[in-house]
């Protein structure tokens, strides 16, 4: 094989029938792909993983994919090069996306300009990964759709994952008052390093009352839930008046009292970041490339995986026990 045929291709995961973890496939011989116009190339350093992408990679979730497809939507990487009319980005370009168009586990990737940012001297590769889907839900579930204020409380449920400590510093720099829950003790203080006032363990059979007991009769004002099938009904009981839930990731379906919800006015608000408007996106971006330079975002990279081991992180990301940081594949 010539020099130049062997650099058309890529190594990337493809995904030819929805399923468990066994169903992600890594080729060697992928064709690169092409940017088309307003869309640029990237050179993969690292890909984040979502917990959404095992929904979408099993089939049971709302969006699916025309197979085969390849994941993956937060890519940090360089430049490689523009398709017409880009003018933001040119060739060796330090960037991370919020989405891509072709799918991030790869060698490249092409995704839309829009969906594209500098991503600053200040952060590695590995953590230019850990951004996208993290950062902006978090902020979506807290400010566009959570109507948070400073001086509000907010309850982060699974703080020590990529969208809880993403939310610990957003919340902790506009001035809330923060508490997370975690797993470990290792993921707690994780979760104080990242912001968070006071955390707790939701492994221990009483960490209801421990929250109950340090909110006093006020209750929280805001719940930001990765696990609402487990603690919705819970949740409820713990908010303030007027508090809201942000239903921001569910495994499952959950029986509640609606009556929990009339006592104080309550909400539950779904929050998914795919139905964010072009203007909503540029908002979040806004303010997280501005947390960027202040220096209070920092994201946390926990697990790290080489591509080859991609069915591992997709296993690990789900029956892991416990969060710390946010995994990306290298």
């Amino acid at each position: 094989i010539t020099m130049s045929a062997t650099r058309s291709v890529m190594r990337a995961v493809r995904v030819f029938e929805f399923g468990g973890p066994e169903v992600l496939k890594l080729q060697t011989d992928v064709l690169i792909p092409h940017p088309k116009e307003d869309q640029v190339l990237i050179k993969v350093h690292a890909c984040g993983v979502n917990p959404v992408e095992t929904y979408i990679r099993s089939g049971n979730y709302a969006r699916k994919p025309a197979l085969p497809y390849t994941p993956g939507s937060d890519v940090a990487g360089v430049i490689e090069g523009v398709g017409e009319h880009v003018t933001a980005f040119k060739e060796g370009d330090r960037v991370f996306t919020i989405g891509t168009i072709s799918g991030g586990y790869a060698d490249y990737a092409v995704a839309a300009a829009n969906r594209v940012f500098p991503l600053s001297g200040k952060l590695d590769f590995r953590q230019g990964a850990a951004i996208g889907i993290p950062y902006f839900t978090a902020y979506r579930a807290l400010f566009q759709k959570g109507r948070a204020k400073a001086g509000e409380s907010v309850l982060v449920h699974g703080a020590s994952g990529g969208v809880g400590i993403a939310t610990c510093q957003i919340a902790r720099a506009c001035g809330l008052k923060v508490l997370g829950t975690a797993g470990t003790e290792e993921g707690m203080n994780m979760v104080l390093r990242n912001g968070a006032h006071q955390a707790f363990n939701h492994r221990e059979a009483n960490y209801i009352d421990k929250i109950k007991e340090y909110m006093g009769t006020e209750g929280v004002d805001i719940i930001i839930e990765m696990l609402s099938n487990i603690n919705l009904a819970t949740d409820l009981q713990l908010l303030s008046y007027a508090g809201r839930v942000m239903v921001v990731g569910c495994r499952g379906p959950i029986e509640i009292n609606p009556r929990d919800t009339m006592s104080k006015e309550s909400s539950i608000i779904g929050v998914s970041l795919f139905l964010a408007t072009e203007e909503e996106r540029r908002e979040c971006a806004t303010a997280l490339l501005d947390g960027i330079e202040a220096g209070w975002l920092k994201p946390i990279v926990g697990s790290e995986y080489l591509l080859e081991k991609v069915v591992k992180a997709h296993e690990d990301i789900i029956h892991s026990s416990g969060a710390r940081g946010k995994m990306v594949l290298l």
